[in-house]
This record gives structure tokens, sequence and C-alpha cells, in this order.
């Protein structure tokens, strides 16, 4: 188990908690063609269902997510986003009010309106690069930022990914866009550092980057894992996709013990029996 602090994670009303040895998003997709499809909830009333179920079985963050970024896929305009969202997230603050939520999204304009409905972070894929005006609003809402590295888009981000060291390239990457957000207004303690997993990555660049956030852990942010049932696994395993959540729980075990402070995943009560017990398993038990 890494020996180094955790460093905070802040939104706008103060640090984020999380009730274990580290913290889990809860994934929930408003989209019909999510890799995962046992993650779909077209309609609003399963969407809510599942967020409620997901905080009940330990989650700290429902991340919400309106359009596929899968391999292949391709972008949706904000006002489809918005109609996916809305009802689901207004739901959500009528009946879980405390609940931290986080929505999957480049978009200025969908940004924007969640932000305004209550959402306190925006989880981005592109770093501010598909929509410059998101580091807009940004600057102005200061929530809570998912920090993301992906090489190309997604509907070709799969096609040619290349790197002469893809560590040492994601590291200087986050060094650079780090300073760029906070240069810009927003407050270092709001970023949150995500490697992309499976974006604009073959097998080996997305096992590297899951064993080795100590590369920039000198930033001082906290380093976020993403690869609850991804391609990896299949690559690796051979395994197809419904068949992937135990190497999930797995790798989430591992990368927890690396220093990846902070888990999005599919199955939030298997992983949080798993962090429970990497938790119980790095202090162990005194001998007499």
């Amino acid at each position: 188990m890494t020996d180094t602090a955790e460093p905070d994670w802040h939104i706008s009303t103060g640090p984020l908690e999380h009730a274990g040895s580290a913290g889990i998003l809860g994934i929930v997709n408003l989209t019909p063609d999510s890799f995962f499809a046992q993650s779909r909830c077209s309609a609003t009333d399963a969407a809510v269902a599942r967020a409620l179920r997901l905080l009940d079985e330990g989650a700290d963050i429902i991340d919400l997510g309106a359009e596929s970024s899968r391999p292949g896929s391709e972008p949706v305009s904000p006002q489809t986003e918005l109609e996916r969202l809305v009802p689901v997230i207004d739901a959500l603050r009528t009946q879980a009010p405390q609940a931290v939520l986080s929505v999957d999204t480049y978009h200025a304009r969908t940004a924007a309106a969640v932000l305004d409905h209550g959402v306190q972070i925006i989880n981005d894929i592109s770093a501010c690069s598909f929509d410059p005006e998101l580091l807009d609003v940004l600057v102005q809402y200061k929530p809570g930022y998912v920090l993301m590295h992906c090489q190309g888009r997604p509907r070709d981000m799969q096609d040619h990914p290349v790197y002469a060291d893809v560590v040492q390239e994601v590291t200087d990457f986050f060094e650079q866009k780090l300073a760029s957000l906070v240069r810009a207004g927003l407050p270092e303690n709001r970023v949150v550092l995500d490697p992309g997993i499976g974006f604009g990555k073959r097998m080996d660049h997305n096992l590297a980057l899951m064993a080795h956030p100590e590369a920039w852990a000198f930033l001082g942010r906290p380093s976020l894992m993403a690869c609850s049932m991804k391609s990896v696994f299949g690559d690796l395993l051979q395994l197809p996709t419904e068949e992937r959540a135990c190497a999930t729980q797995v790798a989430t075990a591992l990368t927890c013990t690396r220093g990846y402070h902070w888990h999005r995943v599919h199955h939030v009560a298997d992983t949080s029996r798993t962090l429970r017990l990497v938790h119980a398993l790095s202090r162990g038990v005194p001998h007499a």
C-alpha cells in the first residue's frame, strides 16, 4: 500500500469525503449505446433508481453520462445530453439532496446547465480541447473537475495510438494542463487526474498507466482509475465485456495499492468490499 498521503479533492462547498480507504464513483449511463449494456438506463425512473441503489451500496459520487465515449462512438448534441440529464438530476436533487453528482461531458453548454441544476463535478474526457468554451464555464463555477488524458476522439482514438513513453507523456500532459487550468482561474484543489484507460491506448499503454500513478504524484493531485469492465481485460484475458467483473475487482485492489485514490466503477457494492479488504490487509494484524 502506498504510504503517500491522499491529496484533498474539493468541490465548491469544501473537500470531498469518502467512506472507505478510497472513493467510489458509481456509473449511471443515460445512453442507448454505452459499451457495458447493464449500465444503460434509457428511462428517467430507471436511472434514478440505479443511482439511489449505488448510493446505498457505498458510492461517494454518482457519475452521470449522456453521451457514449466508447471507441467508435459518434457525438451527440448538448440538447440531447440535457434532455437525458436534467430530469434525472432534478429527481436526485429531490430524493437524495446530499448526493454528490458528477456529469461526464465536454460540452460547455451542457456543463453550465447541469451546474445550474446542482451538479458539483464535471468529468471531461477532452481536457477542454473538444469545446474550448468549457474552460470559461469551469472558471466561472469552479466545480470539481476530472482532468483526463485522451489521444484523439472517441470515433478514431483506437485506430493508431502511438507513444514513445506513455507514462512520461501522460505525466507531461497533466503538468501542462493543470498549470493551464490554474492560470485561467480554476483552483488547483478542484482537480483530480485520470490517465484515460482505453482512450487512445493499447493494452500495454493501459497497463503501464494503471501501474504507475506515482509518476505524476509530484503534482499533488489525487488520481482516479476508470478501468471498470474495459477492453484492457478483454485484450489481456480474452474476456467478453459481460465477464470482466472479477478482473475489474482485482485491478481495483491493485491500483488502489499503487496510489489511485478514486475509482469509477459499474459495480459499487463489490468495489466497496474490495476496497475494505485492501484497507484491512494493508494494516494487517499486529503480532502478539
